[in-house]
């Protein structure tokens, strides 16, 4: 199953007062893992920044001026989106937005979710956390995931944070140790921090078993049968 993690920066909160998307980064999985591929662009708003929406974000108007409208790079995004389900923090934010840009691009194109199903994580999480902090740091937080380079907010850093978020919060496990690095819901410290491993790292080596090895080997399993009589079922 493909999946598309997205996220967007804008001028401000409402599109009912003109605000525009300024940023839309997005991560692609397969089958749960990330494949590497990204869609990253900053947009032309063709109007000012609101200083709240700049003091989250730290994008200013000057950084925006060469780059395309919304216009020149809609089929690209839309291209590259497809008909992926969506995974989106908050998605009703992002959603309204990004239908408020097509629809004025192209009047009566609808809404994405005509073509995409959206998962939002932030109703996901208030339903496993409820009554708790469900933003995306505090998610961090809660499943260990490294938001240490999260100073301000920016699309595509928010997209691939929240790619880890969501398999973990999705995936049953929260810790790899068999010690149990559990999250602190369970009132204990952990570092159950996910690490990337570079994609052109050389594969891990393949040690076979010496003759010698294998005798042991075997002769540690027929002292076991032998004990153990019929009650050892994995060597049946």
């Amino acid at each position: 199953m493909r999946q598309i993690v997205l996220d967007t920066e804008t001028t401000g909160l409402e599109t009912s007062q003109g605000h525009r998307i300024i940023e839309i980064g997005c991560v692609e999985l397969m089958n749960r893992r990330l494949t590497g591929r990204h869609y990253h662009q900053y947009i032309n708003p063709e109007r000012e920044i609101d200083a709240g929406a700049q003091a989250v974000h730290g994008i200013s108007n000057a950084m925006l001026e060469d780059k395309p409208v919304f216009a020149r790079i809609a089929d690209e995004f839309l291209q590259f989106v497809g008909d992926a389900e969506l995974i989106i923090h908050n998605a009703a934010f992002d959603i309204g937005f990004i239908n408020y840009e097509l629809n004025l691009l192209r009047p009566g194109f609808g809404s994405i979710t005509d073509r995409c199903h959206v998962v939002d994580t932030l109703l996901m999480a208030r339903a496993k956390h409820p009554g708790q902090k469900n933003n995306l740091d505090a998610l961090c937080k809660r499943y260990g995931v490294d938001n240490s380079q999260r100073e301000l907010h920016g699309a595509l850093l928010d997209a691939e944070i929240l790619a880890d978020v969501y398999l973990l919060m999705t995936g049953g496990q929260t810790a790899l140790s068999l010690g149990g690095n559990q999250s602190k819901e369970d009132g204990t410290e952990g570092q159950n921090e996910i690490r990337r491993l570079a994609p052109d790292r050389k594969p891990l080596p393949v040690v076979l078993a010496n003759e010698e090895e294998l005798v042991a080997h075997e002769q540690k399993l027929a002292a076991i049968a032998k004990s153990s009589g019929d009650n050892c079922v994995w060597l049946r």
